[in-house]
């Protein structure tokens, strides 16, 4: 324990660098997002996040979009707390059967025109969680699925370039 201690002590805290190289890119996805969502919806891109059982590495990577590197909600994309405010549910995980009516019924409350984007593996196809016995399947077994994000988890750039594939998508 003692040499934990020093070596913690003598080392000093890790520190993560923001993103370099793309960050050029970063910025002008962001940017380009929020304006092209603006102008299709006529307000700001509001998503609600739902995590249908998933291990939480979706999370962190949503997370990250809301810390100051990468900072999306100057760009007008927003995460609301209620469904009924939501233009986007970003569903993570595969539906577990506790969670099944839970995202039913997430659906239903949220108004139309509603778009739905499974993120990760496990919500597109289960990931490791294929074949689980407390797995209902991949979100699109249980509500229909607009967007898939693939990876696991999705980098924060990959996220934005599909909600920036949603929004150009949506009419």
């Amino acid at each position: 324990m003692r040499s934990l201690l020093l070596r913690s002590l003598l080392d000093g805290p890790a520190v993560i660098q923001p993103p370099a190289a793309g960050s050029e890119a970063l910025l002008e996805l962001a940017k380009a997002l929020g304006e092209r969502a603006r102008n299709k919806l006529g307000r700001s891109l509001a998503i609600r996040e739902v995590d249908a059982g998933s291990c939480n590495g979706c999370e962190l990577e949503i997370h990250a979009l809301n810390n100051p590197v990468y900072d999306v909600e100057r760009f007008g994309l927003k995460f609301v707390a209620s469904p009924r405010h939501a233009d986007v549910l970003l569903v993570t995980g595969p539906v577990t059967w506790n969670m099944k009516e839970a995202l039913e019924r997430t659906y239903a409350a949220t108004p139309s025109p509603k778009y739905v984007v499974a993120l990760g593996d496990c919500a597109a196809n289960c990931g490791v969680f294929a074949g689980s016995y407390a797995c209902v399947g991949p979100v699109s077994a249980v509500i229909p699925v607009d967007l898939t994000i693939p990876g696991c988890p999705p980098a924060p750039m990959t996220i934005l370039e599909g909600m920036m594939a949603l929004v150009e998508r949506a009419s």
